[in-house]
């Protein structure tokens, strides 16, 4: 069997966050170091679509670096038949420790590569065989061409993205891109319900804060306005003196304001509360509403004359997949929300208090 050519791994490095750009879901699976060698062991030992040749996970865990660098097919033949032996001695510089597979099938391949098409699996294996299974999709082994560069690389990996990435993917992955390009500029922000405009200055925090405001208050609150946001050097951007005092409302500026506040004046938004107020805090790199964050900011809500009943809490990212939000998601405060600006038609519940029974789930 003719082996094909295998890529360097500093060329799947480098091409893995083109084809799997942010916004998509487990992305860090999809183009980390685990990943890259997953795709260079399957050329390596020759399995790709359309050939005979399939991996097992083992083979990752057992290569090594010394081994990887043997590319005449004798080398590559010899080290396929070895590393399916159950008689094989494993290389003391293996790249991985025997008991690590959960990484590279778990992770790497069942939860990231294969469900996005760029891996295949064998039919007709029961699941506990221990015979190799996985093998590259051909169309994905296709983007990893040496001889592939400048429009033509991205002609193929957009046209492989449209093919094997959901409409929902595609979606969020425009909007993430389309936030890390505004961030460049001075970011403009209507409020809702209001001819006015704002100017922000540019960063991630601002493309968030302008998401915040303009879809996810129209979409998650009735009649929304805007009382308050600041921002990081500059205290108070824009605050509804007029709206406030129409509301009894008494806001200190010298407090630890969050971001944003938000408020609904539709009657019952709450339930039997008239007015909802939302505290917002946009995190493009740290500063999500913790416990501590929760209890200081209802403290300063009810000296200025908030019900406890009448408040929400809301911590605002670009996207789940990010680091800062896998970062700080287990600090959230129970009792808050979280939404991000890439999937706008999802709100997160940190439910606290009455436990929900999953049978009365959208009762």
């Amino acid at each position: 069997m003719s082996l094909p050519e295998v890529p360097s791994l500093d060329l799947i490095r480098e091409r893995l966050p083109a084809i799997f750009p942010e916004g998509i879901e487990h992305r860090s699976y999809a183009i980390r170091e685990v990943a890259a060698r997953v795709v260079y062991t399957m050329f390596y030992v020759g399995a790709v679509e359309g050939g005979d040749a399939w991996l097992r996970p083992s083979q990752v865990t057992d290569m090594s670096f010394h081994q990887s660098e043997l590319l005449d097919e004798e080398s590559r033949h010899a080290w396929i038949k070895k590393s399916l032996s159950s008689q094989k001695e494993r290389d003391p510089a293996a790249w991985y420790a025997n008991n690590s597979r959960e990484q590279v099938r778990d992770e790497t391949i069942r939860a990231a590569l294969a469900p996005m098409g760029a891996v295949i699996e064998r039919r007709g294996l029961a699941p506990t065989s221990s015979k190799p299974r996985y093998a590259l999709a051909a169309d994905f082994a296709g983007l990893f061409d040496s001889a592939l560069s400048g429009d033509e690389l991205l002609k193929k990996i957009l046209s492989w993205q449209s093919k094997h990435l959901s409409k929902g993917a595609l979606a969020r992955v425009h909007l993430v891109r389309h936030g890390v390009a505004a961030a460049a500029d001075a970011v403009s922000v209507t409020f809702p319900g209001q001819k006015e405009i704002r100017s922000l200055k540019p960063g991630p925090s601002s493309v968030i804060a302008k998401a915040v405001i303009e879809v996810f208050a129209p979409k998650f609150l009735k009649q929304p306005a805007v009382l308050w946001i600041s921002e990081s050097g500059n205290k108070v951007v824009a605050r509804d003196d007029a709206l406030m005092r129409a509301l009894g409302l008494k806001i200190d500026p010298s407090k630890m304001l969050p971001d944003i506040i938000l408020v609904d004046l539709a009657p019952g938004s709450a339930g039997s509360v008239d007015l909802l107020v939302v505290f917002v805090e946009v995190v493009a790199s740290d500063g999500p509403i913790t416990h501590e964050r929760k209890v200081a900011l209802m403290s300063l809500a009810l000296d200025a004359g908030f019900s406890e009943k009448s408040l929400a809490f809301l911590t605002a990212y670009q996207d789940r997949g990010a680091s800062v939000f896998r970062k700080g998601v287990s600090e959230l405060a129970w009792g808050s929300y979280a939404w991000c600006a890439s999937e706008p038609d999802h709100l997160i519940e940190f439910r606290d208090g009455e436990p929900l029974k999953l049978a009365d789930r959208g009762a």
